[in-house]
């Protein structure tokens, strides 16, 4: 099946035929590692050995390196809309549990590995998961999602803050290290935390807000406060970032998913210098670790997240890709970006979509992933087909072709 029109870049390769991707891989790896399940579904590892000996696909199209396919995962391609997850969760009803416990983190972020074999793994956690280890204790309410009791909004409010506590995080340690030998270098294992404007919205707001109105209120009537707040969750996430790359993250997502609720202008004071910190910290001390950074309603922010010095910019579905590379230009890779809608179209509409977004990234720094996360409802054989389309494509055919005709 050939590209759909609509994109200046050059065209991609082909190579394939079935559509319908194997379920059950085998989770022994190619370099010995493999975990046992105990008592039901609880994971140990039980032998390790040397490291892959060169960086998953995802990394190196991450670092803008020649890859012979665009790799691919999906935000939230863990939860609910697989079904294995939803029995899961009908044994373990509380979120907390399933996010904050090693052996069902482990089991939850293998389960679409299991099924579809993309080419990140991404660990089961929340942004908030760090929260209670700095100072700002939450609950998940089952209708009101996140529910921080008291948001903090003066100054008094910041003294309960305090340097965050990895200790208490082991379970997210613990977790990427039995992911890294789990995947044995097969995949990218993927870390993630909030950006700091991102989060403080929880903690100012007490939770989930359509509006943001307290915390963009405290811009002007309150910015030293916010500065604070904001100023302390930079260090803390800045250590939880290299925390999960120590524990084994290859690769790790800053999400702003809140930061296109600011106007430009207001992002660029009240965001961007401190991702920028983050990533000069981390930067320093893991240089060779790639850092994305996706905002949900990013069109008007492209240029600017560039200037955060990150790897890759995940782009969401309303920034066509081709205009997003025209203004993000080769020097910078990018992630994304099909609509998650598409996964509920017909299965050639599908494969066209992931056609077109391919052609337009072109086939140098290209993360294919949806433009946001894994809807719930969507079809499994759709999720299938989006990773078969994927491994699929051969850069590589491409080149030697175009050697023939030089």
């Amino acid at each position: 099946m050939g590209f759909t029109s609509g994109c200046g870049c050059c065209s991609v390769g082909w190579k394939s035929s079935s559509f319908l991707v194997p379920v059950g891989f085998n989770l022994s790896t190619s370099n010995g590692a493999r975990a046992s399940p105990t008592n039901g579904n609880r994971f140990r590892v039980i032998r390790s050995s040397a490291s892959a000996s060169s960086e998953p696909l995802l990394v190196k199209a991450a670092k803008g390196l020649p890859v012979s396919r665009p790799p691919a995962w999906m935000m939230r391609q863990a939860g609910r809309y697989m079904a294995v997850y939803r029995k899961l969760a009908e044994r373990h009803p509380s979120f907390r549990e399933r996010s904050e416990t090693t052996d069902l983190i482990v089991e939850i972020s293998l389960q679409p590995w299991e099924a579809f074999h993309p080419d990140g793994v991404i660990i089961f956690s929340d942004i908030l998961t760090p929260l209670p280890t700095f100072g700002v204790p939450f609950d998940i309410e089952e209708v009101r999602g996140p529910v921080i009791q008291t948001p903090i909004r003066t100054e008094e409010g910041l003294k309960a803050l305090h340097p965050i506590n990895l200790d208490k995080l082991n379970f997210v340690g613990d977790s990427l290290k039995i992911l890294k030998q789990e995947v044995g270098g097969k995949a990218a294992i993927l870390g993630f935390v909030g950006a700091p404007w991102t989060i403080a919205t929880y903690i100012v707001e007490g939770g989930t807000t359509r509006t943001y109105t307290n915390i963009k209120s405290m811009c002007h009537t309150a910015p030293h406060i916010l500065r604070s707040l904001l100023s302390h969750l930079t260090e803390a996430i800045a250590e939880y970032v290299v925390y999960q790359v120590k524990s084994g993250a290859d690769c790790v997502q800053i999400f702003d998913s809140w930061g296109g609720q600011l106007p430009p202008n207001m992002w660029e004071i009240w965001s961007k210098p401190y991702i920028n910190e983050i990533v000069g910290i981390v930067k320093k001390r893991c240089p060779e670790i790639p850092l994305v950074l996706y905002i949900n309603g990013n069109g008007g922010l492209l240029e600017k997240m560039k200037g955060t010095g990150v790897d890759v910019i995940g782009l969401d579905w309303t920034v066509d890709m081709a205009d997003g590379r025209r203004r993000l230009g080769d020097d910078i890779s990018i992630q994304g970006n099909v609509d998650p809608a598409y996964l509920f179209s017909p299965l050639d509409a599908l494969t066209d979509e992931i056609h077109r977004v391919v052609k337009c990234a072109g086939p140098k720094g290209h993360i294919l992933n949806l433009g946001h996360g894994v809807l719930v409802g969507t079809p499994e054989e759709a999720v299938a087909r989006f990773f078969d389309v994927a491994r699929s494509f051969n850069f590589e055919s491409l080149e030697e072709k175009s050697k023939v005709v030089a």
